[in-house]
This record gives C-alpha cells, sequence and structure tokens, in this order.
C-alpha cells in the first residue's frame, strides 16, 4: 500500500483494529534485532586515526585516491558494481501524498505501513529527491541505505524537501505524521545534508514528533544551539554529526564546538571526523548501518 492510498483508507479504519494492530507491533517491537547486516566489509571506515571520547569522537582516514579513485568505476559519477544491491535499485518507487499545504513528491524503498524503522534524507540546497536514492553516485551509500532498510522491515524515504521555505516545512511535517499513523511503533531517524539541516532543527522543535523520533544526522550540516533547548534536546533524541575535515562550507570547528556542547547538555552525541574530506564526503562515507545502530538503542 502506497502512503497515499493509506492516508486515503486509514480515516475510515475501525478504532478496534487500530488497537489490535498496535498490541501486536508492539509485540514486535520488543524482540526487534538491530539493523540488518549489508556489504559491512566494503562500507565499513577506512583506518581510524584518533578516538575520544570512549569512541563518541573519531577521526577518519579518508583518501581520495582510494576512497573515490579506487571504488568508483567513474570518479564521483558510477560506483564499482560490487557496492550496488540491484534488489533495492528495482524496489525503489517514486510517490506522491496530497497534504494540506501541496503536493509532496518522494521515492522510497520499503514496507510504509507496519514498518519497523524509517531513514529519511533530506537534500541540501538546490537538490531533490532523486538525490537520496541515487544508486550508483555517492559511492553506492545511497543504495546501501536503500538495502539495509529493505533488510531490516523498514523504509528509506527521500523526500523533495524544495527550498526549505514555510510550505516545504509543512508538506515534510505532514509526512513525518503520516508515517507515524502509517506505522505507529516505527522510529524514525532523520538525516540531513548540508544546508538540508535547516529540516532537522524545524523537526526537533515539534514535540509531537518526539515520541517517535530516534535521532538526527547531520552530513556535512551546519550546527544550531537551539538544538539543546528544544524538545528533541529535552528529550534527549541523539545525534550524530558526519563532516568533512576540510569542508569550507561549513568548517568543521563549528561543528566540533557544537559536538561538545550537545555532551556538555547530556545529549547523546557522536562525531566522525574524515580528516581530508571535502563538503560531500559524509555522503559517501557514512557509515550507514553503525549509525542507525547506535542511534536506535540510545
Amino acid at each position: 500500500m502506497t502512503m497515499g492510498k493509506f492516508i486515503r483508507v486509514q480515516l475510515f479504519f475501525p478504532r478496534v483494529a487500530w488497537a489490535c494492530i498496535l498490541s501486536m507491533a508492539a509485540l514486535t517491537m520488543a524482540s526487534a534485532e538491530p539493523i540488518a547486516d549489508h556489504k559491512n566489509r566494503l562500507f565499513a571506515y577506512p583506518r581510524t586515526l584518533d578516538v575520544r571520547d570512549a569512541g563518541d569522537y573519531r577521526v577518519i582516514d579518508y583518501r581520495e585516491a582510494r576512497d573515490i579513485d579506487r571504488r568508483d568505476e567513474i570518479p564521483e559519477r558510477r560506483v564499482k558494481r560490487a557496492y550496488v544491491d540491484f534488489g533495492a535499485r528495482r524496489a525503489t518507487k517514486k510517490e506522491g501524498v496530497d497534504t494540506p499545504a501541496g503536493r509532496l513528491t518522494y521515492r522510497y524503498a520499503g514496507r510504509l505501513v507496519g514498518a519497523r524503522y524509517f531513514t529519511v534524507y533530506i537534500h541540501g540546497s538546490g537538490g531533490d529527491s532523486r538525490q537520496g536514492v541515487d544508486d550508483f553516485t555517492f559511492g553506492g551509500n545511497f543504495n546501501r541505505i536503500k538495502a539495509l532498510m529493505m533488510k531490516s522491515g523498514g523504509a528509506y524515504i527521500a523526500p523533495d524537501a524544495g527550498r526549505f521555505d514555510g510550505g516545504d516545512l509543512e508538506r515534510l511535517r505532514y509526512l513525518f505524521v503520516a508515517l507515524s499513523e502509517a506505522s505507529p511503533n516505527a522510529r524514525i531517524v532523520v538525516a540531513c545534508g548540508s544546508s538540508g539541516a535547516i529540516v532537522c532543527y524545524q523537526l526537533a522543535r515539534d514535540k509531537s514528533l518526539m515520541p517517535r523520533m530516534a535521532g538526527f544526522i547531520l552530513l556535512g550540516s551546519y550546527s544550531d544551539a537551539s538544538y539543546m533547548s528544544s524538545p528533541a534536546g529535552r528529550a534527549r533524541v541523539p545525534l550524530m554529526i558526519a563532516h568533512g575535515g576540510r569542508d569550507r562550507v561549513y568548517p568543521i570547528a563549528q561543528l566540533e564546538q557544537f559536538y561538545g556542547s550537545l555532551r556538555d547538555a547530556g545529549i547523546p552525541a557522536r562525531m566522525v571526523n574524515f580528516n581530508s574530506g571535502t563538503h560531500g564526503t559524509p555522503i559517501r562515507m557514512i557509515d550507514w548501518r553503525e549509525t542507525l545502530n547506535w542511534l536506535l538503542t540510545n
């Protein structure tokens, strides 16, 4: 069932039936396994250069010659076949949902109804949902997250976030509400790339969504001190920061200070510094499985 069909049907679904579904889903969640394995060796982090805070802060040995040139068939355009799961590629669908603020388009792979987990990727400025489901760019890492979610009884979703204005944010919020209604016991992780972090910080201010939020991921994004006092911060929703050491858009020093502030406030936080990486490196290099399992256990 697609999200659009679900929204039309759920208005007429008997409340007793919903109660049964909630009870069954709670039992399922109690025995939930961690995020499944998928090509772990290929996507594992390279050598660790430095570790601090009992492993919560790491510096990773990132090298373009190895992590782009040797990993890609065509550098930055097409990864080698070994990194791609073609089942996840074939399973990717495009859908739309009508919201009070207009229609929202998104692409996804996995199950939307009765899911255990959702991972939602928000693109940066000038992007759209196509970036987040491209199987061959960014070293095949978007293909991996699709496969991980499918194997783990969840779904990966990449919506069109537009220009992050008021209407865009309202449409995205409606999507999260619909996801929560379609899968009442699903845990939601939101990953925001670059300036798409505005969506992460806006969602962090929405108290109604906090019971569903398992965590936020910043991929080459900026810091916002308001997170500490937001409903997400007060609920200790964990936050993962992945950043390039040579990012010229958002200097890493700002994110390191933010990471320290989160820890000082008692909020679970982790940071991975790809030592010579640039602005797009975290999207290519983040280990989705390790990150999601950490978020889901905090």
